[in-house]
């Protein structure tokens, strides 16, 4: 029996309407969204269930309505097959807080009121419209990363930001480095540069400002060592002690996230079983580009995916 590795997803992979069926069915879900309304004082529920779309958007909001909705996916599917755990738990970007949720190293309204001051300082670390994130499909990551330094190097800074598949990174930074690195990419060969709508130039080092805010609000929550493994996005690798965990959550802001090579490193390790954990199929579509052509690929997010995957025998 080969292992398994429970996957969170990040931001995008919100939708107006995410977890409101499971709240209505599973009482452990449910629970989970009026834990969330408390800690943050407002209804990040109704927000889940009935948007409006654009507020459900910004950061500051995205990102604990998706940990939310993920984590009560994961206490809905405890609650049909209590003390149910995986071999690895491993998240991109946001997801990697769920991640140490499930791994038992932060309490879920910690986590949902660190992702939200998370998401104010990623918002304002930057002033709207000077920051800018592309999706390079096509081109070599060593190529890309010449090219990003190449532009910074002429003071329009831009990195490679998220590793996310063969084939797939993400370059951030400054609007103007990312325009110029984006027109490096294409005369290089790849296939498409494609904008990303997003409020901020996440995992470049233009966010640092953030990771320093995020670093305050961190030293003042009860961070635990994990129960489980938690590969993080900063190294790839697993983190299990308490400091570890900080340092990698703080680093994670500006730093890349190493998704292709987690996800390849959870292969090694003998992960055959991949469960996304939360709203979309994000990373579904990206493990299958990486994992090994027989690696099993499963997307939990309603009590229909729930009860097939209860019923697969795959835990």
């Amino acid at each position: 029996m080969g292992k398994v590795a429970f996957v969170f997803p990040g931001q995008g992979s919100q939708f107006v309407g995410m977890g409101q069926e499971l709240a209505e069915q599973s009482a452990a879900a449910r629970r989970i969204f009026e834990q969330a309304d408390e800690a943050l004082g407002f209804s990040l529920s109704r927000l889940c269930f009935e948007g409006p779309e654009e507020e459900l958007r910004l950061t500051a909001n995205t990102q604990p309505a998706i940990l939310t909705a993920s984590i009560a996916v994961l206490e809905a599917l405890r609650e049909k097959q209590p003390g149910v755990q995986a071999d690895f738990y491993a998240g991109h970007s946001l997801g990697e807080y769920s991640a140490l949720v499930a791994a038992g190293a932060l309490s879920f309204t910690d986590a949902v009121r660190t992702v939200r001051a998370r998401g104010q300082f990623m918002e304002q670390a930057v002033p709207a419209g000077q920051g800018a994130m592309a999706a390079v499909l096509g081109l070599e990551r060593d190529a890309l990363h010449a090219l990003c330094e190449e532009v910074s190097g002429g003071g329009h800074p831009v990195q490679l930001a998220n590793m996310n598949c063969p084939g797939q990174i993400v370059i951030s930074g400054s609007a103007e480095g990312v325009k110029q690195a984006g027109e490096k990419a294409k005369a290089s060969g790849a296939k498409r540069v494609l904008a990303l709508n997003v409020s901020g130039p996440f995992h470049s080092s233009l966010m640092q400002p953030a990771a320093e805010q995020l670093q305050a609000v961190l030293s003042n929550v009860n961070v635990q060592n994990a129960a489980v493994p938690v590969v993080a996005n900063v190294s790839a690798r697993p983190v299990s002690e308490a400091g570890a965990i900080i340092d990698s959550l703080i680093q994670q802001v500006a730093a890349p996230v190493l998704w292709e090579d987690s996800v390849q490193w959870m292969a090694e390790q003998g992960v055959t079983t991949f469960v996304e954990v939360g709203p979309g199929k994000v990373l579904s579509g990206l493990i299958k580009k990486i994992a090994p052509a027989d690696t099993k690929i499963v997307s939990v997010q309603d009590m229909e995916s729930l009860t097939e995957l209860l019923n697969g025998g795959v835990l």
